[in-house]
């Protein structure tokens, strides 16, 4: 098996950006695996299928293609939600979680970000980082994101939707979000994207030395 990168945390805490800036220095192959729980989802509401369903949304998440994983599409509001309502089943969760776990062995190397990738996924990674910012830092980004993109937002609501993914995220039964013992914490709610990528890459590296 190549060198694996698990990089965990909270919504918007810029961990999506860190991995995809470490998979492109490195030469390796990255996962959102977010967005497979955005693509089981997309696909029940595609079909019309019911969202409360576990052994319908099982099978959908069975036939997820991790190749074809569209970030702009996938990013949509409603999809987000519906993937929510999934992401809590556990047979959802463990279909994923193998389809992500095959992904992680792809040579040379994998960036897997998420919730539960050091603790759950690959509890074995080369190299563990959890990347997190406080709820309000958080909440700013992802305005100033928005409306960056010509959208409109309520910084109150998407702060209030930061707290409540987070209390979702970290209160669940299965795979709560939480730093594994080994990893490396990141806190970026005073850290520019090269900053934190280049505290990243002063752990890889060590680890890549002794691997």
């Amino acid at each position: 098996m190549g060198v694996v990168i698990a990089i965990d945390g909270p919504a918007a805490a810029g961990k999506g950006t860190l991995s995809r800036q470490i998979a492109e220095t490195y030469g390796f192959h990255h996962l959102d695996t977010g967005l497979t729980y955005r693509a089981t989802a997309k696909a029940l509401l595609d079909a019309g299928l019911p969202l409360d369903d576990e052994a319908v949304a099982e099978k959908m998440a069975r036939e997820v293609e991790l190749a074809g994983l569209d970030r702009d599409i996938l990013s949509a509001h409603a999809i987000g939600e519906a993937a929510s309502k999934i992401a809590v089943m556990p047979k959802v969760r463990r279909a994923l979680v193998e389809a992500q776990q095959a992904f992680s062995e792809k040579a040379p190397g994998t960036v897997l970000d998420g919730r539960d990738i050091g603790t759950v996924v690959c509890p074995d990674a080369t190299v563990k980082l959890y990347v997190t910012a406080s709820a309000d830092v958080r909440a700013k980004r992802r305005y100033d994101e928005i409306i960056a993109k010509g959208g409109e937002a309520s910084y109150d609501d998407i702060f209030a939707d930061v707290k409540k993914r987070d209390e979702r995220d970290m209160g669940r039964a299965d795979s709560p979000l939480k730093p594994a013992d080994d990893a490396h914490l990141l806190d970026t709610s005073k850290m520019g994207i090269e900053a934190a990528f280049q505290a990243a890459k002063s752990f890889i590296d060590v680890a890549l030395t002794k691997n």
